[in-house]
């Protein structure tokens, strides 16, 4: 019952900040309750940085924001050893990577090398930083935005930075009825400003714990080795899913029951967000005209449900 008041709480106090998007704010929810990194990828000005703060703010969550620039280096992200006379050597100066929630805005306008310092954070939850590895608060999370490749100044994220990302989604533009809500009220960045935190960190680790014991029968798990072999096949992407990405749409999925208030993973929540966990790690094949969560749900309509 705790659960579900929390979790209606949470839903609600983010759809009034972000309105007209209560499938992918429900898809926010669900990847940081599956303890996994998100990625919002849209166009500039629709909302990806104010739900990121929503996002932070709701979860009551220690947090950092990073402006990734052309000229972030690493050593701005994880820290740096600075001497001091009057310790007689160097003190490390830990950088914004230590919260519990990082921002990382626009992370596509940084260096592959900066980019590539969140690496070790994102999977390891520990940075090494001179030798020595320091290990990240618990729990950690990386929701990053980035805009669409086309722009100027952007750089591609590899392809092993991509992986580590639990989920990537898309806001779009708003409806007409939603952008006239947006036009007559409140600024939502003040709106962000008033946010009080739903949940507590302990609270977190206990939804998170319930989330981890939902029940996938055998029949889902065919259906999941299904599609994961369909992806496999050559017919519709280059490369097909690892069995990391098989664990996270697992996850993602439990975490999908969950909000449904259901104990059990249906193949509907494994349908529901298999686009949001598998596209952006892959490439379609090269006569395709679909782009990757095009082609993702084409070849959900193909593989039979159980």
């Amino acid at each position: 019952m705790l659960a579900d008041t929390h979790i209606r709480r949470l839903l609600n106090q983010l759809n009034t900040v972000i309105v007209g998007k209560k499938p992918q704010v429900s898809d926010c929810v669900a990847c940081l309750l599956a303890g996994g990194h998100l990625l919002i990828e849209d166009v500039p000005g629709v909302g990806k940085t104010t739900l990121a703060h929503a996002l932070s703010r709701s979860f009551g969550l220690e947090f950092a924001r990073v402006q990734f620039t052309a000229d972030l280096m690493p050593s701005d992200l994880v820290g740096v050893s600075v001497y001091e006379r009057g310790r007689e050597g160097f003190v490390f100066h830990p950088g914004p990577v230590f919260a519990q929630v990082l921002l990382a805005d626009e992370i596509n306008r940084a260096s592959p090398k900066t980019q590539s310092a969140l690496l070790e954070a994102m999977e390891e939850k520990q940075v090494t930083v001179e030798g020595e590895t320091r290990a990240l608060p618990d729990p950690f999370f990386v929701i990053a935005t980035q805009n669409p490749h086309d722009q100027l100044g952007t750089y591609a994220l590899p392809e092993s930075q991509l992986d580590r990302f639990h989920m990537r989604i898309s806001l779009g533009y708003p409806d007409r009825a939603a952008e006239r809500e947006l036009l007559q009220g409140v600024d939502r960045r003040h709106m962000v400003d008033q946010l009080v935190p739903v949940l507590t960190p302990e609270s977190l680790a206990q939804l998170q714990e319930q989330v981890a014991t939902v029940h996938t029968a055998e029949p889902v798990l065919d259906y999941l080795q299904d599609l994961v072999a369909a992806t496999r096949s050559g017919r519709w992407f280059a490369q097909g899913l690892s069995p990391r990405a098989a664990l996270a749409v697992v996850r993602a999925a439990k975490a999908q029951a969950f909000l449904s208030g259901r104990d059990y993973v249906a193949p509907d929540d494994i349908a529901a967000i298999l686009p949001q966990t598998t596209a952006h790690r892959m490439v379609p094949v090269a006569d395709a005209a679909r782009g990757a969560v095009e082609q993702v749900r084409a070849m959900l309509e193909a593989v039979p449900l159980p």
